[in-house]
């Protein structure tokens, strides 16, 4: 029984970091203006990858191995999605 308990679990926090991240990047804009859903999408794929560098950076302050490249690879896929922010609002 606990097994499938896990797999429940772990998917419905999955399915909660999706609904919060689409929440978070303004899904029901597109619904009140009736524009396109592109913003939205781009928006919540930001803040995925955001999510992964900071769980890497996380990583590398826990890790008891291999701290400096967690921190290195959070590091730069923060600075990934600072870029894709920028590319989003049309700064770059």
């Amino acid at each position: 029984m606990q097994i499938g308990s896990t797999k429940i679990l772990t998917s419905a926090r999955y399915i909660y970091l999706v609904a919060f991240f689409a929440l978070l990047s303004g899904m029901f804009y597109p619904i009140i203006t009736h524009s396109s859903w592109d913003l939205v999408i781009f928006g919540t794929l930001i803040l995925f990858v955001g999510l992964a560098g900071t769980v890497s950076i996380y990583k590398a302050a826990t890790a008891d191995r291999h701290k400096k490249a967690y921190l290195i690879i959070g590091l730069v896929i923060t600075s990934a999605a600072l870029f894709l922010v920028y590319t989003a609002i049309g700064k770059v």
